[in-house]
């Protein structure tokens, strides 16, 4: 499993990931890469990934070069795929992720693999020495709890279908871990308020949002006032607060600020933007919160954002949204 948290929200512009201008070549290459891996093309994604880098000069992200590690070892390309974790793990510190990936489980049995975990292992240690390490490790179960079943949607739905009777089971399934994690959530916002990086580690952090971004119109609106402050305060991502300001923006009948909330029509099963306000500048709004053009965002649901039709469609598509 590629190494995304909060599937989607990290969907973040390359481009001032060195401190200056990437090519659009690598940004393309590492599109490219992407999706051939959703095609499970592996061997290309990972040559897509290695021409990215090429056209950088070599230099790339840790998370690109994590993910064409995974490609590489899904290729059977074990050599590939430690080098290019071998020039992450100085500073990846993910170690709860990458011993339960199962992207690279083909590179457990080589010998190279014990003295990687092991470095990434101590760098973990590091980060994690002056933090809350039971509220870390509360939250990283609630974490895999909240991600784990989310994760099998796609699969379920390939396989049943999207009305079928073993999906309606999976989302009842997903419906009560969400309640029980929030039963866990509520308790640590309520008594500590919003923690930050620095107190239960970036994945944690996260973690707070995830859970209410997944719970009730009640509970967002009672959290997200907190959320903001946590933002002004550095303890909390604005993209991530811009997602819930789009979800609670929508629950009350509102249009969203910044694209990132989704509809699917039942009958046709075909996605679209959910309403959505001032279409023509809302690139301004996701790049003032970090986040990607809409264009390349709806991309992951194989849609293309038109600015100017959409303007056209809106009238239509609220009214369809009001008779549901």
């Amino acid at each position: 499993m590629k190494i995304r948290l909060f599937v989607l929200l990290c969907l973040a512009s390359t481009k001032l990931l060195f401190g200056q201008a990437v090519p659009k070549e690598y940004t393309d290459k590492v599109k490219a890469a992407e999706s051939f891996y959703q095609a499970k093309d592996f061997k290309n994604s990972a040559s897509n990934y290695s021409e990215a880098f090429k056209s950088n000069g070599w230099k790339a992200s840790l998370n690109d070069r994590y993910n064409a590690a995974c490609s590489w070892a899904m290729a059977s390309g074990p050599d590939s795929a430690f080098s290019q974790l071998d020039r992450i793990a100085a500073k990846f510190s993910n170690y709860n992720h990458i011993t339960k990936d199962t992207d690279l489980s083909s590179l457990h049995n080589d010998k190279r693999w014990k003295p990687l975990i092991e470095k990434i292992k101590q760098n973990q240690e590091k980060a994690e020495a002056n933090l809350n390490k039971p509220l870390v490790a509360k939250l990283g179960n609630i974490y895999n709890e909240d991600q784990k079943y989310r994760r099998q949607i796609d699969s379920i739905e390939k396989k049943y279908g999207g009305s079928s009777k073993e999906m309606d089971k999976h989302w009842r399934l997903i419906n009560k871990k969400d309640s029980l994690n929030l039963i866990e959530v509520k308790a640590i916002l309520d008594k500590y308020g919003w923690l930050g990086p620095d107190v239960v580690g970036g994945q944690g952090s996260v973690t707070l949002f995830l859970v209410i971004q997944h719970a009730d119109q009640a509970t967002q609106e009672k959290y997200l006032p907190m959320m903001r402050d946590a933002v002004k305060n550095g303890k909390a991502q604005s993209g991530s607060l811009a997602l819930l300001e789009d979800r609670v923006a929508l629950r009350q009948g509102k249009r969203q600020i910044y694209g990132s909330q989704i509809g699917r029509d039942p009958e046709t099963q075909v996605y679209y933007v959910s309403p959505l306000e001032d279409p023509e500048n809302v690139d301004k709004r996701r790049a003032d919160v970090g986040l990607p053009p809409l264009a390349e965002y709806v991309k992951n649901w194989q849609m293309k954002w038109d600015p100017e039709q959409y303007k056209k469609d809106l009238p239509k598509l609220e009214a369809k949204i009001k008779q549901k």
